[in-house]
């Protein structure tokens, strides 16, 4: 594992013992999170299958857990400000994976610069917030009011034991997801309010871009219904796994994930 010295941003890389010649793969965290939560399984998974494979902590969410007031200063647009800078150091485009609020900063960077392809895990919908957010308010109200909580005053107010019920599957020990929140840290405001703004991204599928888009059926923050929304937008067939959360690259079937966007990499990379 390496982190960049030359950037202000954290980026954890890992590099392939023998590289595949394919183009390498950049992943973006969701909201509240930060680079660590891809380097647990999916940065070295998909070293060994030869893919030199980075991930990025957005400006505010270096992986130490403190919280930072200047974080609720930061919108959208720095976020797609910080991937394009990261994405500028690498020898060619990469494949883009972004996983909730990231895939929103995905497909907002793709409106104006260009990647070898996207990959959308559990991601807010191309419409933005307001769908999943009406979705968790009639289906799971005391949800919405714990996310709040922790968005206004961080762990200390909030019951880890929801947050284990919003993230992961039932098949996930909840003595395995402890050690996740304490690097949990509150999200911008700004950029929270920037995801209910009203625009549509011009989707990629329509320049050739492959795209691939991903959920899961335990899903509670974003559910299928959205996800399928995602694909018909982008022009192709979600695909939703059974016995997968939200952290669908933390989740106890982390790997079949993992193994369905290899496979996908496989049919278009060659």
């Amino acid at each position: 594992m390496e982190k960049s010295s030359t950037l202000p941003l954290e980026v954890i890389s890992r590099r392939p013992q023998e590289p595949n010649g394919k183009p390498p793969l950049l992943f973006v965290h969701g909201a509240f999170a930060g680079a660590w939560c891809w380097d647990e399984h999916f940065l070295p998974w998909f070293a060994r299958q030869g893919y030199e494979s980075h991930a990025l902590s957005l400006r505010g969410h270096r992986g130490n857990g403190s919280n930072d007031d200047s974080v609720h200063r930061m919108g959208i647009a720095d976020y797609v400000a910080d991937l394009a800078e990261v994405a500028g150091t690498l020898d060619r485009p990469p494949v883009l994976i972004g996983h909730s609020m990231g895939g929103y900063v995905v497909q907002k960077y793709l409106v104006n610069h260009r990647a070898s392809g996207m990959v959308l895990m559990a991601s807010v919908p191309p419409t933005g917030l307001a769908g999943p957010a009406f979705s968790i308010a009639t289906s799971h109200p005391l949800l919405m009011w714990q996310i709040g909580l922790f968005q206004l005053f961080g762990m200390h107010q909030t019951s880890t034991g929801l947050l284990h019920d919003a993230l992961f599957s039932d098949a996930k020990p909840r003595h395995e997801t402890s050690k996740y929140f304490p690097v949990a840290r509150q999200e911008s405001i700004r950029a929270t309010i920037d995801m209910y703004a009203p625009g549509l991204p011009r989707s990629p599928s329509f320049d050739g871009t492959p795209v691939k888009v991903l959920g899961g059926a335990m899903d509670k923050l974003i559910a299928p219904l959205h996800v399928f929304w995602t694909g018909i937008y982008h022009g192709v067939r979600s695909e939703i796994y059974a016995d997968v959360g939200h952290a669908m690259m933390l989740d106890v079937h982390w790997e079949r994930v993992a193994e369905a966007i290899h496979d996908w990499l496989g049919e278009h990379y060659r």
